[in-house]
Parts: C-alpha cells; structure tokens; sequence
C-alpha cells in the first residue's frame, strides 16, 4: 500500500532531521564489552552451579540450565553485534560499498 502525501511529507521531515543530526551514524548500536564479559562468566558460574546442583538438588540443577540459556543467548546477540561492527569496519566492505565493476 503507498504512502500517502502527508506521509510521505512526514517521512521526509524525518529523514532532513536524521541526516542533519551528526552524531546520528555513531549512536547505532554500541556493544558493551562489559556486559559480554559479564555475561559470559555468568553463564560459566551458572554452568558449575548446574553440574554441582545434581548433587543437591534437581530443582537448583535446573535453574541454573536456564540461566545458562539465557546468558548464552545474551552472549551469542552480543558477539553477532561485534561481528557486524567489525565487518563494517573492514577494507572488504569499503570496497563493496565503492561500487567495484561488475561483469556481464
């Protein structure tokens, strides 16, 4: 379905704004190394506590299974953005993004 006038007025104000904006590119997303680093001791911690909560107690083995799940999947969203960040970075995507000559 297209835009309509008005929206499309309304996207474009918003575009005017964004490109005027300098810090705009820079506050994409940021990665927090801290919270990776966190992250992944936590679930290293919770990893122990579910091995020795066998011993204990099934209920305490399987919360920190959880908990393991859930830093991992923390851990794996933050190395994915540090990927993204440093492939942006690299010479490679310069050099897509410069429009290099295709064949055919």
């Amino acid at each position: 379905m297209p835009l309509s006038e008005d929206e499309q007025r309304i996207l474009r104000q918003i575009e005017q704004e964004l490109e005027q904006d300098p810090t705009f590119a820079e506050r994409g997303y940021r990665v927090s190394r801290r919270r990776l680093a966190l992250a992944a001791v936590g679930a290293i911690i919770a990893l122990f506590v579910t091995v020795i909560g066998l011993a204990v107690s099934f209920l305490l083995s399987f919360v920190g299974f959880v908990v393991v799940l859930v830093l991992a999947s923390v851990v794996a969203s933050e190395v994915r953005l540090i990927g993204r960040e440093r492939l942006a970075e690299s010479p490679v995507a310069n050099w897509l993004a410069s429009g290099w000559p295709r064949r055919g």
